[in-house]
């Protein structure tokens, strides 16, 4: 089983103005995926705070997979990219890539995204949209995926290649 922690980042959110549906959609499909959230958190969009969270969850309590909701796109506020950026170890882009992919065949606006993707030490750290239903149509399209980047990182698995 591995372990998940989802941040959302969202000003609203983090003093109760808004009801965070993404994150808790995240929970949602993830732990029907069969994986085990250990940390779920609404902070408000802070670059420094986000990165300082991401830190946590991967260097202290060894999560296995980070998902982060929300900050992706054009406003001044939004840098989540940024602070996921500010903290991998090596950029895993085709995750990104594939969701904007995926996403432009249901809205052109897709291509405003800014999510990036990563690996921290053993810790796959993936930005998704802030829209709830953004995030679900990536979590089809991924998380099969994912699962198998997951066994290669986690040395599960030691290639990729079809069979």
């Amino acid at each position: 089983m591995y372990t998940v922690g989802i941040i959302t980042a969202s000003d609203k959110g983090a003093v109760g103005e808004r009801e965070d549906i993404s994150g808790k959609l995240i929970k949602k499909v993830v732990e029907e995926f069969g994986y085990e959230v250990k940390r779920y958190i609404v902070l408000p969009d802070e670059q420094e705070q986000i990165a300082e969270e991401l830190k946590y969850q991967a260097d202290k309590l060894k999560l296995n997979l980070i998902f982060t909701t929300g900050g992706t796109g054009f406003s001044r506020r939004d840098v989540t990219p940024e602070a996921t950026l500010s903290v991998i170890d090596r950029q895993a882009m085709g995750i990104a890539e594939a969701i904007r992919f995926y996403s432009l065949k249901i809205t052109p606006r897709a291509m405003l995204s800014r999510a990036v993707s990563g690996i921290r030490k053993g810790t796959l750290i993936i930005n998704l949209p802030g829209s709830p239903k953004a995030v679900e149509e990536a979590f089809v399209f991924i998380l099969d995926s994912v699962e198998h980047g997951l066994e290669i990182l986690t040395g599960d698995a030691s290639e990729c290649a079809r069979k």
